[in-house]
């Protein structure tokens, strides 16, 4: 179930938008201020954010920048501006889609399908030639070879290979291992550095990158 977080201060616009996200089987959260969305994405990982420019704490513009330190999560954003300058910009500052208001929430979904789409293929590294991912057996492949893998490890890895270049934060994989056993951000290090070994064999270590001072991610074109 694809999952997308909605920023937006006004019900009147939201509720409608999230009814149809949800009848069309996204799993849908909505937060009111760009304070908020930046501090749910610090710990949680959506398949798409759709926010709005005029945001009462922060310009849409400027939650972008910050996001994108971080993140390549696709973004469309909504506003009740006409300024073609503005629709420029935010496409440029790495926005995939703009939408303006009013709108019809069923032109929306079917807009957020087609960026979802149309980004994974490149986007998902789950079944390449690299990487086959079975998350019902609860297994990894690269290069053809299963890896052997603790829960947490398989938790990691699987979460790196369906949102390749990424960064995730410690807080964010900490949280995807959602283990009694992983209490500490450092034990993330320990896990990655894990993977890097039982990947070094079949020459595949460094394609778990490090991002210093914020995590890790897989890199792109390990597909």
């Amino acid at each position: 179930m694809p999952s997308v977080l909605i920023v937006d201060d006004e019900p009147r616009i939201a509720e409608p938008l999230m009814f149809a996200l949800e009848r069309d089987h996204f799993a849908v959260t909505h937060v009111e201020l760009g304070q908020q969305a930046l501090a749910h994405l610090a710990h949680q990982v959506v398949d798409l954010v759709v926010l709005d420019v005029g945001l009462p704490d922060l310009n849409g513009f400027d939650v972008l920048k910050q996001l994108r330190q971080s993140s390549q999560v696709p973004v469309l954003f909504l506003t009740a501006r006409q300024d073609e300058v503005d629709r420029i910009l935010g496409l440029e500052l790495g926005g995939d889609d703009y939408v303006t208001k009013p709108f019809s929430p069923r032109e929306v979904v079917a807009r957020i399908r087609a960026i979802l789409k149309r980004l994974a293929p490149h986007g998902d590294a789950r079944a390449t030639d690299l990487w086959k991912l079975d998350e019902a057996g609860a297994q990894i492949f690269f290069r053809g070879t299963a890896l052997t893998l603790t829960r947490s490890e398989f938790r990691i890895l699987s979460a790196l290979l369906k949102h390749p270049g990424q960064v995730f934060t410690r807080s964010q994989l900490l949280d995807i291992c959602d283990s009694d056993e992983d209490s500490f951000e450092r034990s993330v290090d320990t896990h990655i550095k894990t993977l890097r070994a039982k990947l070094r064999p079949l020459d595949g270590e460094r394609l778990i990158a490090t991002r210093r001072g914020i995590g890790y991610y897989l890199e792109s074109h390990s597909q």
